[in-house]
């Protein structure tokens, strides 16, 4: 058969997931990979990163961060956290790192046949990927149950919280920008019912309700 009449490859669907710290953004990511859906972990790929191949480079820029071959999270924050050019110097190193690992996850998704993906991120929109997504999916839940699900973290404090979310963009315009919203506020079984309905209009094909919340 020659290559003009092989059959064109099925369209695979690209979903970026993202949502605010404290949103519920990794638990409603894992409720797609119980669905069968492949995922795509910015910040597990960034764990990975930091003892692989950014170590070095991180280590070159922020002096005394790499400990036993493994950059030390919590002195990453003390000098980078709070300066904004530390911070943009430490995402040109990472973010190129974070796109590679990612083009590798859809390539080899492409060659398994799959027909959705996600790449879940949550600085999607900050960092300009929500471009590279065919549909994003925003985590929300209020500003009350967001800053108690993050006070509840160990070492967390009002300090550190306000420090994270002026990284971030204003969860009411990850909202307006969002294709599909689900709000973690209902509780589990309802974001896991609006995952499974978020999957089957996908794949249906009729986003004429897409934005609907609930």
């Amino acid at each position: 058969m020659s290559s003009a009449e092989r059959p064109e490859p099925a369209k695979m669907t690209i979903i970026g997931l993202t949502g605010s710290i404290g949103m519920g953004k990794s638990t409603t990511a894992k409720m797609f990979r119980d669905q069968g859906i492949p995922v795509h972990d910015a910040d597990a790929t960034v764990h990975a990163l930091y003892s692989g191949k950014a170590g070095p480079l991180i280590e070159a820029r922020f002096p005394g961060t790499l400990k036993n071959g493994t950059v030390d999270r919590v002195e990453l924050a003390k000098q980078a956290l709070g300066d904004p050019q530390a911070l943009k110097d430490l995402e040109s190193i990472i973010h190129p790192l974070i796109r590679e690992d990612e083009l590798e996850f859809l390539e080899l998704n492409r060659q398994n046949g799959c027909d959705l993906v996600i790449l879940d991120n949550p600085l999607l929109f900050e960092t300009g990927s929500a471009g590279r997504a065919d549909l994003v999916v925003v985590v929300t839940a209020s500003s009350e149950e967001q800053k108690r699900r993050v006070m509840a973290r160990p070492g967390m404090t009002e300090e550190k919280f306000e420090k994270l979310l002026a990284r971030q963009m204003p969860d009411s315009e990850k909202r307006r920008r969002a294709d599909f919203i689900i709000d973690t506020g209902h509780g589990l079984d309802a974001a896991r019912a609006r995952v499974g309905e978020i999957i089957d209009t996908i794949r249906s094909g009729d986003l004429r309700s897409k934005r609907a919340v609930n």
